[in-house]
This record gives structure tokens, sequence and C-alpha cells, in this order.
């Protein structure tokens, strides 16, 4: 070989910050030694991999953009390698990194990447937040081992793992008219603003569940943050519609909510674990399923009630 996996490494650095100093506090290497071996990747290769602009950073040319896909392939492939023979050693080692659904990042994510470090110190854990459309598409291409989402439709080839079920619930502010009822129908708030999720696949399972009640909802407002429907509904714009209740039952402004049960026969939203049927399953990354079904399987979301 020409070159090493050391230069793709800084080169894929290089590329995924669009600077030679980021990536040298990304790797961590210094700057010359970056500047060096992309230097001689573009000998190597015959083409220039970057645009550079002055006091601006790089950009890679479409060469670099070739050359980006194939050089992330390559690290992947030899990363599996590695994985392979420390699993062979029974050691779990290594990046998995796992797609998880927005309005579930923020109760999943901080007690899986704790957990995970303490109970594997050799690997890491990195999650990313995204809606089911966008991470579907990220696990099919191979950026994520694993999708933790909801039981919506996914196309062929995919398995899912069912962790637990989530009823829907209502939300208001604590000033609104049934904010103490405890439970309510949903024909009892056909008249009430409705604050809209307005996520692919979210927002048509909030519809479809009024469309089962024989009503529809007076939609206030599309919103693609559960955080600014909640903090709306505490100011009383309107009610929202969830399935994953915090404990904390305040919006990010502070502003106190009211939880409501339904009394409507509701379909709930079942949480579970995506992966690619057929495919390796890498020590680290089983290690990581069967870390989320001990963990998680029937009982409440961390950080909900």
């Amino acid at each position: 070989m020409k070159f090493s996996l050391r230069q793709i490494e800084y080169f894929v650095a290089t590329a995924e910050t669009g600077s030679i100093v980021q990536a040298s506090r990304q790797v961590p290497i210094s700057q010359p030694a970056i500047s060096a071996a992309i230097a001689h990747l573009e000998s190597v290769f015959g083409v220039s991999l970057f645009i550079r602009h002055h006091a601006q950073g790089l950009s890679l040319t479409p060469e670099g953009r070739m050359v980006l896909q194939e050089a992330r392939e390559l690290l992947s492939q030899a990363q599996e390698l590695g994985s392979s023979l420390n699993g062979m050693l029974g050691r779990v080692q290594g990046e998995v990194t796992v797609g998880c659904m927005t309005t579930l990042f923020p109760l999943l994510a901080p007690d899986l990447i704790q957990n995970f470090s303490a109970t594997y110190p050799e690997a890491r854990l990195r999650v990313i937040a995204g809606h089911h459309e966008e991470l579907t598409a990220k696990l099919r291409d191979g950026e994520v081992s694993v999708m933790i989402g909801y039981n919506m439709p996914m196309p062929q080839l995919i398995s899912f793992q069912p962790l637990s079920a989530l009823p829907p619930y209502v939300f208001t502010s604590v000033d609104h008219p049934l904010a103490k009822a405890g439970c309510v129908r949903l024909a009892d708030l056909v008249d009430e603003p409705f604050l809209l999720l307005d996520l692919p696949f979210s927002r048509d399972y909030f519809l479809q569940l009024f469309s089962s009640a024989g009503v529809a909802p007076r939609i206030a407002g599309h919103y693609p943050s559960m955080d600014v429907i909640r903090s709306l509904a505490a100011r009383g714009v309107g009610f929202g519609l969830g399935n994953a209740r915090p404990r904390n039952q305040n919006a990010l402004d502070g502003k106190p909510l009211a939880y409501l049960g339904l009394e409507d026969e509701c379909a709930p939203l079942v949480y579970g674990l995506f992966t690619v049927t057929g495919q390796r399953i890498p020590l680290r990354v089983s290690a990581f399923l069967d870390m989320c079904v001990e963990t998680l399987s029937n009982k409440n979301l961390p950080g909900t009630i």
C-alpha cells in the first residue's frame, strides 16, 4: 500500500470538520502531520482532494467527495476487523453509533451513554437524534448500527425488537379547565386548540388517534419540537399529545404542565430496536442490544412516569 490507514483517518477528520485545525484537535495530532498526510494522499491519487479557502478552512473537491465515501468504508472495515479479533478475546471495544428518535433522545441518551461506558470502559456509545425517515435512511446506509424508534412502517430487511409500550396522553397548562380531570376523551378536546408535533409518521399517528375516535382536532399550529409544544401548552396556548411522560412536569421555561390520561381506546406507540436483517452484528453492537433489552424491556423510560 502507498498510504496508511492513519493517513486516511486524518483525511476523513479534515473532511468532516472542514479544517485542519479542528481535525488536529479531534484526532489528535499536529497540524503539520495532517497537512503532510493530505499532501501524500493527493500525490498518490493524483487529484486535489480539497479546495483551500484562505482563512475559511477547506471544502472537498468532487474527487475528494468520492474518496471520502470510500475512505469511510475502509475505516469501517478496518474497525470491524479489529472488533472481530477483539471479539475472539471476549473484549467489547470500539464505537457504537445509534440513532434515536428526537422524542426519545433526551430521555434515553444520557442513561444509555452512562450505562454503556460504565459496563464497557473500552467501548464508546455515540447517540444521534433524528426523525423516523432520516434515521431509517442512516440505518440502511450503515451510518448507524442500531435505530431506537417506534413501531412505524419500515422498509423490508429491517428487523424490530420491541422494548415497551407508550400509551398516548394529553398535556395542558395547570390553569386549563380540564387540568384536574385526571382523564379526558378526545371528544372533550375538539374545540380546544391542538398543538401538533409535525414530524414524519408522528403527525400521522396523532391525527389517526382523533380519526379513530370519530372527531377532528382544531389544529392551532404545527411544530417540529416537543419542547416547544410543551412550553406553549404550559402558557395556555393549546394542548399537546405525547407518548413519553417526563417525570419533570415543567416546560423548559419552568412553567408547570398538567398530564391527563385518555379514556379512548388508543393504540400505544411501541418503542424498540431496529437493525438490518441478516447483517453480521459485531460484539460491541450485540453488547449494546443486550444491555437495552435487560434495562429497558417492559419498563418505564428513564425519567418518565
